[in-house]
């Protein structure tokens, strides 16, 4: 019953809005139809103008590098097919957001036209107030759209200037290790690289070094936004720009002009889960407890950085998918989120062959080992640090700046440079006030932030520079804190010197002065 069904999608996003006060995205897939040619059964687009929706080879075969049958969004009237849809749920669904597939895959002109048609409905002519409504999506640029083969496409290095976000892979890869179409073993930044070597062959610890430092720099962009114009100091000391920064093959690290435009994550819905990576990752000698606590620094990234923060269902209850890098047709066995946090679902199986057997040796051991199977204890401490960084996220809008101007008058690195003591990334936040009364206040509570992530397996302390070095002391949040290692993050005022437990991400403020 198709009108049952509208009807009651319609009624759970109003329930969503109105009564528990959550907005609501929907993923929409413009990329790629099920069917194709004027018979197949599940053929649409096909038989209405035969040939046209479709993008074709230079041979005239369908191009398939979505999964198949790829839309041809270079064609008008496909493109004005996606503009009308989105018009339209928005206006009749009242949808308040849109996450596109494979966005590179869709021509930047047709973005830009969707953008503008759904800023245009106002709450008086059309129920919906378009200027709140969020777009985003997979800004992957390869196969036959890489590089504007088909016209310039809505890809990352192509968005700057729209308002139009896309996923960050340079802070998840960063934080990870590798990519998801490398060997999982590869070690990141959050994940024991050159800290606690795995033994799987990443070059000799000088190269390991150098790599983790160039790891930091890329962090430290994510964390201010992602931005193509940022000025930081780089591991080597000199003064640079986000895009100056080089991420895999050569490619800008920085690439947005504005926060609004960076989506930072570490983990979605493809390939395998924050919690496996990191099982994966990990020195065979890291207790569970570590991987834990890898577990909680890399989604701090996430929480704490300028951008738009997205987290995949169970980051916070360190959800498993046994190892299996595309859960998709794995059924509620793998898939499985439990709510009363008695399991995370680590070691129900061997994943399955299709997607994962070349893995197989890899994961076999892992699952196996009863000692990595978190119990409540561990699941608890995740969700607790989750809901405490979102509080300390929303506790000041200097964690939620809106401007590249913004963020570069007021977010600062410290630890920088050749001399940095590796493991450590510290993000200072600036407010204005009688202190800084050039720089407008947004904080009524705070009048700066100094944050630091200590990966590193041991303790770390930090001199601050002199006129940062007073009134601080650990956020209200994290005063209060479940995590029992926070009580041992410090601030000394007479020697200037944070100190901050192992694996620990510490947030220090300085309150204003009623």
């Amino acid at each position: 019953n198709g009108a049952a069904r509208v009807l009651e999608c319609r009624r759970m996003v109003q329930a969503l809005n109105t009564s528990i006060g959550m907005r609501v995205v929907v993923d929409v897939v413009y990329n790629h139809t099920l069917g194709s040619g004027p018979h197949g059964t599940t053929s649409v687009l096909d038989k209405v103008v035969p040939g046209y929706y479709l993008r074709r080879t230079s041979q005239g075969d369908i191009e398939n590098s979505t999964c198949c049958n790829n839309t041809a969004s270079e064609h008008y009237m496909m493109g004005r097919l996606i503009v009308d849809d989105l018009v339209h749920w928005a206006t009749t669904y009242k949808v308040d957001g849109f996450r596109f597939d494979l966005m590179g895959h869709i021509m930047k002109s047709v973005m830009l036209r969707a953008r503008d048609s759904l800023r245009a409905l106002t709450l008086e002519k059309d129920g919906v107030d378009g200027s709140k409504i969020y777009m985003y999506g997979e800004g992957w640029d390869y196969a036959e759209v890489a590089n504007n083969q088909r016209g310039v496409n809505a890809g990352q290095l192509n968005l700057a200037n729209t308002g139009i976000g896309s996923f960050n892979d340079r802070i998840r890869e960063a934080c990870n290790g590798g990519s998801p179409f490398a060997d999982p073993r590869l070690q990141g930044y959050m994940t024991g690289l050159y800290l606690q070597p795995s033994g799987y062959p990443q070059g000799s610890l000088e190269d390991q070094l150098g790599h983790f430092s160039h790891l930091a720099d890329v962090i430290s962009v994510g964390l201010a936004g992602n931005l193509r114009t940022y000025t930081l100091t780089d591991k080597a000391g000199n003064t640079v720009s986000g895009e100056d920064v080089k991420f895999g093959g050569g490619a800008p690290c920085g690439y947005a002009a504005s926060p609004e435009e960076t989506v930072n994550y570490v983990s979605a819905h493809d390939n395998e889960t924050l919690f496996d990576t990191i099982m994966l990752k990990a020195a065979p000698q890291a207790r569970l407890e570590d991987r834990c606590r890898m577990n909680h620094m890399s989604t701090a990234l996430v929480a704490l950085a300028q951008g738009v923060p997205f987290f995949h269902a169970g980051d916070e209850i360190l959800r498993s998918k046994s190892l299996d890098r595309d859960s998709y047709n794995s059924g509620d066995w793998f898939n499985r989120l439990d709510f009363t946090y008695q399991t995370n679902n680590f070691g129900v199986g061997m994943p399955g062959y299709a997607k994962n057997e070349p893995r197989w040796d890899i994961h076999g051991p892992l699952l196996a080992n009863p000692d990595l199977k978190p119990n409540e204890a561990h699941i608890r401490a995740a969700l607790n640090n989750m809901h405490e960084l979102l509080r300390i996220r929303r506790s000041s809008p200097l964690f939620r700046l809106r401007s590249a101007a913004a963020v570069q008058e007021r977010v600062s690195f410290l630890n920088c440079g050749p001399k940095a003591i590796p493991g450590v990334i510290v993000m200072a936040i600036k407010d204005g006030g009688s202190h800084e009364p050039d720089l407008e206040q947004l904080d009524p509570e705070f009048e700066c932030t100094v944050t630091v992530f200590n990966a590193r397996p041991s303790s770390a302390t930090i001199v601050l520079p002199k006129n940062m070095a007073k009134n601080l002391q650990l956020h209200p949040v994290q005063v209060s804190s479940a995590d029992p290692q926070l009580v041992n993050a410090t601030f000394d005022e007479a020697l200037g010197e944070i100190s901050v437990p192992k694996r620990t991400t510490a947030v220090f403020v300085s309150k204003r002065i009623q």
